[in-house]
């Protein structure tokens, strides 16, 4: 069931991060200004985000066994329409909004993980899922590639005969756990009530710092390395390659310390050493081997401190209501990924230097540490709230 919904996860990122890599491609073809570039790209990003959250609130409802093979093969028809038939601005953001469904399938997922595993592995467990968030680098990897050896179609050809392959075997493979637990009540009515809970709205604070600061740094990390380094563009996207695959590695690892450490020291030391790193690159030493060291420290930071928030939902979320969490905090993290390279550019066109950028991120994570330390650890510590009644 892990490897099946890992699987599925993976499919869906690597629907969902199609477009970014066609972006320059796109800007050509289609004679786009920067700003219309940046909004076809952006749009699935955002709605992916934003609909993990009704979308989780469902897989609580219903379960992943449905969920997961209606939201594969729906994503299929916007897959298709972008790759063989969009060819102006209007209908790359139409194809746009309706290819955010895949990356939903996060929310689909971490319960459905979540009810197969007992307390004391489910930090591993959701880290191992968590590889799904690899999509997006096999993604960078490969659709320009393709693109360029066959035709611009061939990505979206490939990835919608994927995502319809395993929409079939999840139908006939995927099983819900049988004991699981379901809410009762309206969507709307589990929606309001998640809203409500002090502890979503904390974990959605900690992931937006963790995964939206790893993918804030997979988005412009290119750039950055091409501006303060004078690198060649293939250069950059290799070394981002290796941020985020240490990234994405170090999220089954951040799972696995907290199963046995306890997801909030885990978090702390996560962040701790963020902040750390990042005044250390706000100087901007020499790339090798100092810079090189501080980045993948950084990875390896975002990637723990990933693992180990899911790990705390785990232990803190009831068992029902663990879907619709996730959809906050999923949604949370996605978007968090957008501020960070808006500042980043600000500051770059104003001073011609990244220093306040860092620094800004310095303090970000220290603040996240402290909050982490202090307002986190004592309602965690709740008896109520040690009790599954977050």
């Amino acid at each position: 069931m892990l490897a099946l919904a890992t699987a599925g996860f993976m499919a869906g990122f690597w629907a969902w991060a199609l477009l970014g890599p066609l972006g320059p491609t796109l800007r050509d073809d289609l004679g786009l200004s920067s700003f219309q570039q940046s909004l076809v790209v952006a749009v699935p990003v955002l709605v992916g985000s934003l609909g993990r959250i009704p979308v989780g609130a469902l897989t609580d409802h219903v379960g992943a066994r449905r969920m997961f093979p209606l939201v594969t093969a729906l994503t299929v028809l916007p897959v298709l329409y972008l790759g063989h038939l969009a060819d102006s601005l209007a209908e790359f953001l139409i194809g746009g909004f309706f290819l955010g469904l895949g990356g939903t399938t996060f929310a689909i997922g971490v319960p459905f993980v979540n009810a197969w595993y007992p307390p004391e592995r489910r930090g591993l467990a959701l880290g191992v899922f968590g590889i799904g968030t690899g999509g997006t680098a096999i993604s960078a990897f490969t659709t320009v590639q393709l693109a360029d050896a066959v035709d611009r179609s061939f990505p979206f050809t490939l990835v919608a005969v994927i995502l319809a392959v395993y929409a079939v075997t999840a139908h006939f493979l995927l099983g819900d756990q049988p004991d699981r637990a379901i809410p009762a009540g309206s969507l709307l009515a589990r929606t309001t009530a998640t809203m409500r809970m002090p502890t979503a709205w904390q974990l959605a604070f900690l992931y937006a710092v963790a995964f939206g600061g790893f993918v804030a740094f997979s988005v412009y990390l290119p750039t950055y390395l091409t501006n303060a380094y004078d690198l060649g563009r293939s250069d950059a996207a290799l070394r981002t390659a290796g941020f985020i695959v240490l990234a994405v590695a170090a999220r089954p690892a951040g799972g696995w310390l907290s199963d046995r450490l306890q997801p909030i020291p885990v978090l702390i030391g996560a962040y701790a050493a963020l902040a750390a790193l990042a005044l250390l690159t706000s100087l901007e030493l020499a790339l090798i081997p100092i810079g090189t060291l501080t980045f993948l420290g950084m990875a390896a930071a975002l990637g723990t401190g990933s693992g180990a928030v899911f790990a705390l939902v785990a232990r803190l979320v009831p068992a029902g209501q663990v879907g619709s969490v996730t959809g906050i905090v999923g949604a949370a993290g996605g978007l968090g990924g957008f501020f960070p390279p808006l500042v980043m550019g600000a500051v770059y066109s104003v001073a011609d230097d990244y220093t306040w950028g860092y620094l800004l991120l310095a303090l970000t994570a220290a603040a996240t540490c402290a909050f982490t330390a202090t307002v986190v650890r004592r309602h965690a510590l709740r008896p109520e709230v040690r009790g599954g009644g977050a």
